[in-house]
């Protein structure tokens, strides 16, 4: 079993990788029977994970991922992160609807979860409020916290 500090190393760097679409690092990194899940995907496999990641559209830009690693035991790791981006391409949202780049500027804040099978990832969860983005660029969502 990997030390908390690597596990929490290879978390932070699948997530850049994530983001930068570095498809080898994934590769590299998780399993092939890698299972991940957030708000917005769910996936049972590592050629469906980077599928969803060569298929995300550049509706933001200018990203900008800052990490916390949180100190977990046994076979896990986990992280916090906040990532800051641009709205700069159409965004297409539940209701059908498509949302014109705003320009805006917003962040994103959640943690990340993985499983490691000996010194790769085999599980991801990640969780963040998924209205965030649309209420930062004016869209009401007609959610109500709480």
């Amino acid at each position: 079993m990997t030390s908390n500090a690597v596990r929490s190393a290879l978390l932070v760097r699948a997530l850049r990788a994530g983001v930068e679409r570095d498809a080898v690092v994934i590769e590299d990194l998780c399993t092939e029977d890698v299972r991940a899940w957030t708000p917005t995907l769910a996936t049972t496999s590592r050629a469906e994970l980077l599928a969803e990641l060569a298929g995300r559209d550049d509706t933001f830009s200018d990203l900008a991922l800052e990490v916390a690693p949180l100190d977990v035991g046994g076979d896990v790791a986990g992280v916090e992160w906040s990532l800051a981006m641009t709205h700069t391409g159409p965004l297409q949202v539940g209701t059908g609807e498509t949302i014109a780049a705003t320009g805006v500027r917003v962040i994103v804040n959640g943690v990340t979860i993985a499983e490691f099978r000996d010194d790769r990832i085999c599980a991801l969860r990640q969780y963040w409020n998924e209205f965030a983005v649309l209420e930062q660029i004016g869209v009401s969502t007609g959610h109500r916290p709480g």
